[in-house]
């Protein structure tokens, strides 16, 4: 009985009860075989860095160390990080820098787009380390690099993954909009709850309203965010991310497994199952998201062109079924 002699609540309506639906809990933080990846060795991936390295150009992919590096490096896929290598933040789960970051580099913008042309992307990723010692946040750096693809690879659509432009992120938000990237991405990366741990850096209601401005200023813009589980969440708290997001009216959404970069970092809670994951994608499709990708190996901009290719389809499908 609870105080008072008050009756415990009933559960919720969904409750998965198959024992693969259970968390994993980590022994010594050892991977179970579902988030194993093989060492990349592929010319492909040599190709990827070596052009990286000429181009003088961060990658989240390397400071992340992101576990599908070797898949997208070898497809010549990269994901590209502006504004130097260093962080302002120091968040519990990301494994960048954090100290005073160096000069904004001018010729980044051109050096990204001709890294997108001599590896001929279709689609291309923008993310950066979170800037803020500059006094729009960085926001500027975005528009000159959207303004460089434009001009020199101009049927290469754009995915940008902004910080959350902490007390300055409405004029650097309207200024990115205005520049039309394709889809815009800000991750929300945990729950409420976890943010003073986490994210201690962030507010979570503010990262809602940016992706929120987003929206209201260009709807025809993509709009995305992600969440890492395995960080000690629950999952009716998961279940009211996802409905905050949806009141943003959030596109695309992405749900992969936290990983432990290392020792000093946030440790892992649990290894969410595959079948976990796939029943969270489940609740999430039947929310109402364009287009949802959730798996251990999940990432923002893993497959990101694919993806971008199936939420135009979506959105166009439910164009037609609401005009028809």
């Amino acid at each position: 009985m609870h105080p008072a002699g008050l009756a415990r609540p009933a559960p919720p309506l969904y409750l998965p009860s198959m024992n693969e639906l259970s968390p994993v809990r980590p022994e010594r933080q050892r991977k179970p075989d579902w988030i194993r990846v093989k060492a990349p060795t592929s010319a492909g991936f040599a190709e990827t860095r070596q052009l990286m390295r000429r181009l003088n150009l961060a990658t989240v992919c390397e400071e992340a160390a992101c576990p599908n590096i070797g898949e997208c490096w070898t497809k010549k896929h990269a994901t590209v990080m502006i504004l130097g290598d260093v962080c302002t933040r120091a968040c519990a789960f990301c494994n960048v820098k954090t100290g005073m970051p160096r000069k904004v580099d001018p010729l980044e913008p051109e050096h990204v787009a001709t890294a997108a042309a001599e590896m001929g992307l279709e689609h291309i990723v923008i993310t950066s380390v979170d800037r803020d010692d500059l006094p729009d946040g960085g926001a500027s750096q975005f528009v000159k690099v959207i303004e460089a693809l434009r001009r020199n690879t101009p049927s290469t659509t754009i995915e940008i993954l902004t910080p959350d432009f902490r007390n300055k992120h409405e004029a650097a938000v309207e200024a990115i909009v205005a520049a039309r990237p394709d889809v815009y991405n800000h991750n929300l990366e945990t729950v409420p709850r976890l943010y003073p741990t986490i994210r201690p850096g962030a507010r979570y209601y503010a990262s809602l309203r940016l992706l929120e401005t987003v929206k209201k200023l260009d709807p025809t813009i993509f709009t995305k965010s992600g969440i890492m589980l395995g960080l000690g969440e629950e999952r009716l708290e998961v279940h009211q991310v996802m409905d905050d997001m949806r009141s943003a009216d959030i596109d695309f959404l992405t749900m992969g497994q936290y990983l432990q970069p290392t020792p000093k970092h946030a440790k892992v809670a649990e290894f969410v199952t595959p079948q976990a994951f796939q029943a969270y994608g489940a609740i999430a499709r039947a929310k109402g998201f364009l287009l949802v990708a959730s798996s251990p190996l999940t990432r923002s901009s893993y497959h990101a062109g694919d993806d971008f290719a199936k939420m135009k389809a979506a959105r166009e499908a439910k164009l037609a079924k609401a005009t028809a």
